[in-house]
């Protein structure tokens, strides 16, 4: 059965799990064949729940390939298409979905066949409304031109304009709505002063942190976020970064190339730092790119990318930590780095704080920095221009001993004021 209205579908959508609901207004050539445009840019990646990204350089056209777990649904049936799959073409750049009808008798196939080309490249009547649920399921229904459904969500397009890629159906992770709520418990927050500083524990239970590192950590426990290394944003759909100083740490992920994937963060350190006496060795100092550091000799360089010709993108490409005699000491590929960024630092709140030693306590501070909308390419040019640096902080205690411990910790850094460079829209808070 059709959906006849927008409470009709968000009903369904929300009964399945839907968190978020947004609709694209399809072209003529927005069909089987020739896949569904989805966006200009790689910022589609945070609309939606995909799998692992897997580079395709061997293709005519070059790309990424990230998998989705779709399903068409109506008001008694869900079925899953097994292609479905998001395919991002740094040539141009766009993103587009290909294999949505794969195995799904109840899909509208016949409102998403090839049409004559002399019609293509024009809006129609159809409207693509997805929903995404917090298990990682993409869900779909495409009303279809004329129907009432497209009636009123054409309506709805006169009257709200979409800000970006879709337009939001609902209330979306990143909305308005979500912004507000994130605001408010970072004003609550701020309102009571200085905290102890504390982390949660595995178990979500609040416990003292005596580390001076401890900013972050104690803001995540007051918003009720366990520390993990998932890559998905923190609260409501917003990634939650505290600092107090200019220098913003943006991720860390760990190499997964080059000696440091080979033979882990020990041997690397105590391969490529320097020894600080007392059975320690540290693995620290700034990187930019082109250029050699001093603290480690090693020059930090991104192979398969050029900020003046970016549409010729290598999906092979990486980031990479190269020593003096030619070696590939670390590497981090595009897709690795790709799939971190977009999807966990779409939304983005950068809080200030004041530390208090003893205690240990912290203050958390105005304006907060809400940032919406970044994509993969501005952070590769930030890369690129020096504005973001790889700053590690790692450290290997008994070095060279069989009792050696390791502390891993490879963060690449801005400068608050180039944050926006990552960000389509930055907007000072006061809380």
């Amino acid at each position: 059965m059709d959906f006849q209205t927008i409470a009709q579908l968000e009903a369904r959508f929300s009964d399945l799990g839907a968190t978020r609901i947004f609709c694209k207004h399809l072209s003529e050539n927005d069909n089987t064949k020739q896949q569904i445009y989805l966006g200009g840019n790689f910022e589609v990646l945070s609309f939606f729940p995909f799998g692992d990204i897997t580079a395709f350089s061997e293709l005519k056209d070059p790309n990424f390939k990230a998998p989705l777990e779709f399903f068409w649904v109506n008001q008694s049936i869900t079925e899953k298409a097994d292609g479905a799959q998001l395919i991002l073409y740094p040539k141009y750049p766009e993103v587009r979905l290909s294999g949505f009808l794969a195995g799904c008798k109840s899909a509208p196939s016949k409102y998403l066949q090839p049409i004559p080309k002399e019609l293509r490249d024009k809006k129609d009547g159809r409207f693509l409304i997805f929903g995404t649920t917090a298990d990682g399921k993409t869900l779909a229904y495409l009303a279809p031109e004329f129907s009432s459904l497209a009636n009123e969500i054409s309506i709805k397009f006169l009257s709200v304009p979409p800000d970006g890629l879709f337009l939001e159906l609902t209330v979306p992770v990143g909305s308005n709505q979500n912004k507000v709520l994130v605001m408010n418990a970072l004003r609550d927050i701020q309102l009571r002063g200085f905290h102890d500083s504390c982390r949660r524990n595995k178990l979500g239970e609040i416990i003292p942190y005596a580390a001076t590192n401890g900013g972050g950590y104690t803001l995540e426990a007051l918003l009720g976020i366990t520390p993990n290394g998932d890559a998905e944003p923190d609260y409501l759909g917003w990634e939650i970064k505290s600092y107090s100083s200019s220098k913003i740490t943006l991720m860390t992920p760990e190499p997964r190339g080059g000696f440091y994937g080979k033979q882990g963060a020990k041997a690397f350190v105590e391969r490529y730092g320097h020894d600080s006496g007392g059975g320690s060795m540290y693995f620290t100092g700034l990187h930019k790119v082109g250029l050699v550091s001093e603290k480690t000799g090693l020059i930090m360089l991104i192979q398969g990318f050029d900020p003046l010709n970016p549409k010729k993108m290598d999906v092979d490409g990486n980031v990479v930590l190269i020593d003096g005699k030619g070696n590939e000491a670390a590497s981090w590929s595009f897709t690795e780095l790709l799939s971190h960024w977009n999807r966990k630092h779409a939304f983005a709140a950068y809080v200030p704080y004041t530390a208090q030693k003893v205690p240990a306590a912290y203050k958390y501070n105005n304006p907060v920095l809400m940032c919406e909308h970044t994509d993969f390419l501005r952070y590769l040019n930030a890369l690129c221009n020096g504005s973001i640096v790889f700053d590690p902080g790692s450290k290997v205690t008994d070095a060279n001993t069989p009792n050696s411990k390791i502390k891993a910790r490879s963060q690449f850094r801005i400068n608050l004021a180039n944050l926006n460079q990552l960000y389509e829209k930055l907007i000072p808070e006061m809380l």
